[in-house]
């Protein structure tokens, strides 16, 4: 299964990656959540990982990318331990672009759940929610006391 979730998503970003080059951006998927969190009032890293399913070291890695871009700036904080983070001139001008792309993206991925007869967002979501409440770890370890009760049963 996840050989298969990284091949789709691979498939998925390098449509991605395709159309930024097409549009002369120097742009990473990575940036995308990031980015569509500020725009939706996140300012730090904490605000970032709570509104993505990210963890807060690849947040910090991307952010401190786009840092180095020129998209976003980061001021330290009264409590010294949080830096705020905001767009650039030339990070709201991306962004602007990304709009349109954006849009477009959302429009694609209705049109292939539309092909292949299944709401895929939703299944994501549903299989992130439930490994949320029961890690994969632990479903493993009760599968293999399931199989090792039903080989004792088979003696």
């Amino acid at each position: 299964m996840g050989e298969l979730l990284r091949y789709v998503g691979d498939l998925v970003e390098q449509g991605a990656e395709e159309h930024y080059r097409s549009m002369s951006l120097n742009y990473r998927a990575r940036y995308t959540p990031v980015l569509r969190a500020l725009v939706s009032g996140a300012q730090t890293v904490t605000d970032i990982t709570e509104r993505t399913r990210l963890t807060q070291g690849a947040i910090s890695q991307t952010v401190g990318l786009l840092e180095t871009d020129g998209y976003i700036t980061r001021r330290a904080l009264d409590d010294a331990r949080k830096s705020a983070i905001q767009l650039t001139p030339s990070g709201r001008a991306l962004v602007r672009k990304l709009d349109r792309h954006w849009a477009a993206t959302f429009e694609a991925i209705a049109a292939l759940e539309k092909e292949i007869g299944h709401p895929l967002r939703h299944a994501l979501e549903a299989a992130a929610s439930a490994l949320e409440r029961e890690d994969f770890s632990a479903r493993l370890t009760a599968a293999k006391a399931r199989l090792k009760g039903e080989q004792a049963d088979d003696k």
